[in-house]
Protein backbone atom coordinates (compact mmCIF):
# COMPACT_ATOMS: atom_id res chain seq x y z
CA UNK A 1 0.00 0.00 0.00
CA UNK A 2 1.77 3.74 -0.71
CA UNK A 3 2.23 5.76 1.82
CA UNK A 4 -0.40 8.62 2.34
CA UNK A 5 0.57 11.94 0.73
CA UNK A 6 -0.27 14.29 3.82
CA UNK A 7 0.69 17.77 1.98
CA UNK A 8 -1.41 16.77 -0.85
CA UNK A 9 -4.28 16.31 1.57
CA UNK A 10 -3.54 19.14 3.58
CA UNK A 11 -3.03 21.47 -0.01
CA UNK A 12 -6.49 20.36 -1.38
CA UNK A 13 -8.68 20.43 1.74
CA UNK A 14 -6.94 23.69 2.44
CA UNK A 15 -8.07 25.07 -1.00
CA UNK A 16 -11.56 23.76 0.05
CA UNK A 17 -11.93 25.59 3.11
CA UNK A 18 -10.55 28.65 1.42
CA UNK A 19 -13.14 28.71 -1.28
CA UNK A 20 -15.57 27.91 0.81
CA UNK A 21 -14.66 31.38 3.56
CA UNK A 22 -14.09 33.79 0.64
CA UNK A 23 -18.00 32.09 -0.42
CA UNK A 24 -19.23 32.72 3.03
CA UNK A 25 -17.86 36.03 4.32
CA UNK A 26 -19.31 39.18 2.95
CA UNK A 27 -17.30 41.26 0.17
CA UNK A 28 -14.74 44.15 2.26
CA UNK A 29 -17.19 46.73 0.35
CA UNK A 30 -20.48 45.60 1.80
CA UNK A 31 -21.76 48.41 4.34
CA UNK A 32 -20.65 48.74 7.29
CA UNK A 33 -17.27 47.79 5.13
CA UNK A 34 -14.69 48.62 8.16
CA UNK A 35 -16.19 45.68 9.59
CA UNK A 36 -16.02 43.43 7.25
CA UNK A 37 -12.55 44.15 6.10
CA UNK A 38 -11.52 43.31 9.56
CA UNK A 39 -13.19 40.22 9.59
CA UNK A 40 -11.48 39.46 6.52
CA UNK A 41 -8.38 40.80 7.11
CA UNK A 42 -8.05 37.58 9.75
CA UNK A 43 -9.93 35.04 8.44
CA UNK A 44 -7.86 35.29 4.85
CA UNK A 45 -4.50 35.85 6.32
CA UNK A 46 -3.72 32.12 6.39
CA UNK A 47 -3.05 29.96 8.96
CA UNK A 48 -2.94 25.75 8.79
CA UNK A 49 -6.56 25.55 8.71
CA UNK A 50 -6.33 22.68 11.23
CA UNK A 51 -10.11 22.98 12.78
CA UNK A 52 -11.88 22.65 9.57
CA UNK A 53 -9.94 20.15 8.00
CA UNK A 54 -10.48 18.00 10.79
CA UNK A 55 -14.22 18.45 10.71
CA UNK A 56 -13.37 17.15 6.82
CA UNK A 57 -11.63 14.12 8.24
CA UNK A 58 -13.74 13.20 11.04
CA UNK A 59 -16.98 12.80 8.41
CA UNK A 60 -14.46 10.89 5.76
CA UNK A 61 -13.40 8.85 8.89
CA UNK A 62 -17.60 7.56 8.85
CA UNK A 63 -17.78 7.43 5.10
CA UNK A 64 -18.74 11.32 4.05
CA UNK A 65 -17.53 14.08 1.95
CA UNK A 66 -15.82 17.04 1.94
CA UNK A 67 -19.02 18.79 0.47
CA UNK A 68 -21.53 17.91 3.18
CA UNK A 69 -18.90 19.22 5.71
CA UNK A 70 -17.88 22.57 4.38
CA UNK A 71 -20.14 25.36 5.58
CA UNK A 72 -19.98 23.78 9.10
CA UNK A 73 -15.76 23.62 8.80
CA UNK A 74 -15.92 27.64 8.14
CA UNK A 75 -17.85 27.75 11.13
CA UNK A 76 -15.10 26.05 13.34
CA UNK A 77 -12.25 28.42 11.43
CA UNK A 78 -14.76 31.55 11.76
CA UNK A 79 -15.27 30.83 15.60
CA UNK A 80 -11.01 29.85 16.31
CA UNK A 81 -10.29 33.05 14.06
CA UNK A 82 -12.68 35.58 16.64
CA UNK A 83 -11.25 33.74 19.22
CA UNK A 84 -7.28 34.84 17.92
CA UNK A 85 -8.42 38.32 17.23
CA UNK A 86 -9.91 38.80 21.62
CA UNK A 87 -6.68 36.88 22.54
CA UNK A 88 -4.46 39.33 21.00
CA UNK A 89 -6.16 42.64 22.36
CA UNK A 90 -4.32 45.00 24.78
CA UNK A 91 -6.89 43.39 27.40
CA UNK A 92 -5.84 39.63 27.01
CA UNK A 93 -2.82 39.12 25.78
CA UNK A 94 -1.35 42.26 23.87
CA UNK A 95 0.34 41.12 20.82
CA UNK A 96 1.40 42.82 17.88
CA UNK A 97 1.17 39.80 15.37
CA UNK A 98 -0.56 36.80 14.67
CA UNK A 99 0.20 34.92 11.42
CA UNK A 100 3.29 36.82 10.59
CA UNK A 101 1.28 40.51 10.27
CA UNK A 102 -0.12 42.66 12.40
CA UNK A 103 -2.85 41.94 14.27
CA UNK A 104 -6.86 43.24 13.93
CA UNK A 105 -6.66 45.84 16.67
CA UNK A 106 -3.51 47.37 15.56
CA UNK A 107 -4.83 47.69 11.79
CA UNK A 108 -8.23 48.44 12.46
CA UNK A 109 -8.07 49.65 16.57
CA UNK A 110 -9.33 47.81 19.19
CA UNK A 111 -13.22 48.81 18.94
CA UNK A 112 -13.46 47.50 15.45
CA UNK A 113 -11.54 44.14 16.66
CA UNK A 114 -14.35 43.28 19.34
CA UNK A 115 -16.91 43.90 16.70
CA UNK A 116 -14.99 41.88 14.37
CA UNK A 117 -14.78 39.07 16.77
CA UNK A 118 -17.84 39.56 17.30
CA UNK A 119 -19.20 38.93 13.91
CA UNK A 120 -17.43 36.06 13.20
CA UNK A 121 -18.62 34.25 16.15
CA UNK A 122 -22.41 35.35 15.21
CA UNK A 123 -21.81 34.37 10.89
CA UNK A 124 -20.31 31.08 12.77
CA UNK A 125 -23.55 29.92 13.77
CA UNK A 126 -25.31 31.42 10.55
CA UNK A 127 -23.01 28.96 8.80
CA UNK A 128 -24.03 25.70 10.67
CA UNK A 129 -27.71 26.70 9.24
CA UNK A 130 -26.98 26.03 5.65
CA UNK A 131 -25.93 22.41 6.55
CA UNK A 132 -29.80 22.24 6.81
CA UNK A 133 -30.43 20.47 3.08
CA UNK A 134 -27.65 18.66 3.89
CA UNK A 135 -28.76 16.55 6.89
CA UNK A 136 -32.06 14.37 6.86
CA UNK A 137 -32.23 14.58 10.89
CA UNK A 138 -32.85 17.94 12.59
CA UNK A 139 -32.07 16.55 15.33
CA UNK A 140 -28.27 15.96 14.24
CA UNK A 141 -28.38 19.76 13.47
CA UNK A 142 -29.72 20.68 17.17
CA UNK A 143 -26.25 18.53 18.54
CA UNK A 144 -24.16 20.42 16.49
CA UNK A 145 -24.81 23.52 17.53
CA UNK A 146 -24.89 22.62 21.15
CA UNK A 147 -21.39 20.85 20.30
CA UNK A 148 -20.36 23.75 18.97
CA UNK A 149 -21.60 26.42 21.68
CA UNK A 150 -20.52 24.00 24.60
CA UNK A 151 -17.25 24.07 22.96
CA UNK A 152 -17.02 27.54 22.40
CA UNK A 153 -18.65 29.10 25.71
CA UNK A 154 -17.64 28.48 29.24
CA UNK A 155 -17.94 24.92 29.34
CA UNK A 156 -15.24 25.26 26.66
CA UNK A 157 -12.81 27.93 25.02
CA UNK A 158 -14.22 31.17 26.96
CA UNK A 159 -14.12 29.04 30.54
CA UNK A 160 -10.59 27.53 29.82
CA UNK A 161 -9.17 31.60 28.98
CA UNK A 162 -10.55 33.22 32.07
CA UNK A 163 -8.57 30.06 34.10
CA UNK A 164 -5.85 30.73 32.17
CA UNK A 165 -5.71 34.70 32.50
CA UNK A 166 -6.84 33.74 36.53
CA UNK A 167 -3.85 32.01 36.81
CA UNK A 168 -0.84 34.09 35.12
CA UNK A 169 1.89 34.62 37.86
CA UNK A 170 0.81 32.13 39.91
CA UNK A 171 1.52 28.45 40.82
CA UNK A 172 -0.82 26.08 39.59
CA UNK A 173 -1.50 22.36 40.22
CA UNK A 174 -0.78 19.99 36.89
CA UNK A 175 -4.46 19.26 37.26
CA UNK A 176 -5.36 23.18 36.61
CA UNK A 177 -2.88 23.32 33.60
CA UNK A 178 -4.56 20.21 32.07
CA UNK A 179 -7.95 21.81 32.64
CA UNK A 180 -6.92 24.93 30.71
CA UNK A 181 -5.38 22.95 27.89
CA UNK A 182 -8.37 20.87 27.60
CA UNK A 183 -10.45 23.54 27.52
CA UNK A 184 -9.16 26.49 25.95
CA UNK A 185 -7.94 24.73 22.92
CA UNK A 186 -8.68 21.21 22.76
CA UNK A 187 -12.82 21.79 23.01
CA UNK A 188 -12.62 23.22 20.17
CA UNK A 189 -10.54 20.80 18.18
CA UNK A 190 -12.36 17.76 19.59
CA UNK A 191 -15.42 19.46 18.62
CA UNK A 192 -14.50 19.36 14.72
CA UNK A 193 -13.83 16.20 14.78
CA UNK A 194 -17.31 15.06 16.52
CA UNK A 195 -19.33 17.96 14.46
CA UNK A 196 -17.62 16.05 11.10
CA UNK A 197 -18.83 13.03 12.26
CA UNK A 198 -22.13 13.69 13.24
CA UNK A 199 -22.99 15.35 10.02
CA UNK A 200 -21.67 13.06 8.28
CA UNK A 201 -24.21 10.42 10.09
CA UNK A 202 -21.70 9.18 12.48
CA UNK A 203 -23.68 6.74 15.25
CA UNK A 204 -22.89 7.60 19.23
CA UNK A 205 -20.39 5.01 19.32
CA UNK A 206 -18.08 6.76 16.23
CA UNK A 207 -18.85 10.27 17.72
CA UNK A 208 -17.82 9.25 21.17
CA UNK A 209 -14.57 7.64 20.04
CA UNK A 210 -13.53 10.66 17.57
CA UNK A 211 -14.45 12.89 20.26
CA UNK A 212 -12.14 11.15 22.85
CA UNK A 213 -9.23 10.85 20.23
CA UNK A 214 -10.10 14.82 19.23
CA UNK A 215 -9.42 15.83 23.16
CA UNK A 216 -5.90 14.07 23.32
CA UNK A 217 -5.61 15.52 19.84
CA UNK A 218 -6.11 19.34 21.37
CA UNK A 219 -3.73 18.59 24.78
CA UNK A 220 -0.95 17.53 22.66
CA UNK A 221 -1.45 20.62 20.11
CA UNK A 222 -1.22 23.29 22.92
CA UNK A 223 1.05 21.39 24.43
CA UNK A 224 3.26 21.68 21.08
CA UNK A 225 2.20 25.43 21.02
CA UNK A 226 3.87 25.67 24.66
CA UNK A 227 7.15 23.92 23.11
CA UNK A 228 7.30 26.10 20.24
CA UNK A 229 6.87 29.37 22.54
CA UNK A 230 9.80 28.55 24.08
CA UNK A 231 11.86 27.13 20.86
CA UNK A 232 10.53 29.16 18.12
CA UNK A 233 10.77 32.27 16.08
CA UNK A 234 8.89 35.24 14.92
CA UNK A 235 9.74 33.93 11.64
CA UNK A 236 8.68 30.18 12.28
CA UNK A 237 5.42 31.11 14.20
CA UNK A 238 3.91 33.90 12.30
CA UNK A 239 3.75 35.65 16.11
CA UNK A 240 6.11 37.09 18.78
CA UNK A 241 8.10 34.38 20.47
CA UNK A 242 8.65 34.04 24.59
CA UNK A 243 5.39 35.69 25.22
CA UNK A 244 3.90 33.01 27.57
CA UNK A 245 6.79 33.38 29.80
CA UNK A 246 6.81 37.18 29.68
CA UNK A 247 3.49 37.05 30.81
CA UNK A 248 4.00 34.21 33.27
CA UNK A 249 1.50 32.14 31.53
CA UNK A 250 0.86 28.65 32.77
CA UNK A 251 2.36 26.22 30.18
CA UNK A 252 3.74 22.69 30.16
CA UNK A 253 7.21 23.58 29.74
CA UNK A 254 7.24 25.93 32.69
CA UNK A 255 5.70 23.30 34.76
CA UNK A 256 6.73 20.13 34.20
CA UNK A 257 10.02 20.97 31.76
CA UNK A 258 10.58 20.37 28.02
CA UNK A 259 11.73 16.93 28.01
CA UNK A 260 8.60 15.50 29.79
CA UNK A 261 6.54 18.37 28.02
CA UNK A 262 7.92 16.62 24.49
CA UNK A 263 6.57 12.62 26.27
CA UNK A 264 3.08 13.65 27.51
CA UNK A 265 2.78 15.04 23.51
CA UNK A 266 4.25 11.87 22.17
CA UNK A 267 2.23 9.71 23.88
CA UNK A 268 -1.42 11.00 23.57
CA UNK A 269 -0.51 11.50 19.91
CA UNK A 270 0.03 7.98 20.38
CA UNK A 271 -3.41 7.58 21.76
CA UNK A 272 -4.91 9.44 19.36
CA UNK A 273 -3.97 6.70 16.32
CA UNK A 274 -4.87 3.87 19.08
CA UNK A 275 -8.33 5.38 19.20
CA UNK A 276 -9.09 6.05 15.64
CA UNK A 277 -8.07 2.80 14.71
CA UNK A 278 -11.99 1.69 15.01
CA UNK A 279 -12.10 3.48 11.83
CA UNK A 280 -9.70 1.12 9.95
CA UNK A 281 -8.72 2.81 6.33
CA UNK A 282 -11.15 5.89 6.64
CA UNK A 283 -8.87 7.07 9.85
CA UNK A 284 -5.51 7.24 7.81
CA UNK A 285 -5.94 11.28 7.33
CA UNK A 286 -6.44 11.06 11.05
CA UNK A 287 -3.66 9.33 12.25
CA UNK A 288 -1.29 11.75 9.06
CA UNK A 289 -3.13 14.87 10.96
CA UNK A 290 -1.99 13.24 14.63
CA UNK A 291 1.78 12.49 13.48
CA UNK A 292 1.67 16.32 11.75
CA UNK A 293 0.42 18.04 14.99
CA UNK A 294 3.44 16.41 17.19
CA UNK A 295 6.24 17.43 14.11
CA UNK A 296 4.96 21.05 13.65
CA UNK A 297 7.15 24.08 13.60
CA UNK A 298 4.48 27.01 13.81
Amino acid sequence: MSAFDLPAYLTERRGLVDAALERFLPPDDTPPPTVHRAMRYSVMAGGKRLRPILVIAGAEAVGGTPGTVLPAACALELIHTYSLIHDDLPAMDDDDYRRGRLTNHKVFGEAIAILAGDALLTLAFRLVTDTTARVNDARVLRDVVVELADAAGTFGMVGGQVVDIESEGKAITAETLEYIHRHKTAALIRASLRVGALLAGGDAKAVAAIGEAGSDLGLAFQIVDDILDVEGSLEELGKTAGSDARKQKATYPALHGLEASRRQARMLIERVKQRVDVFGARAVPLRALADYVLERKS
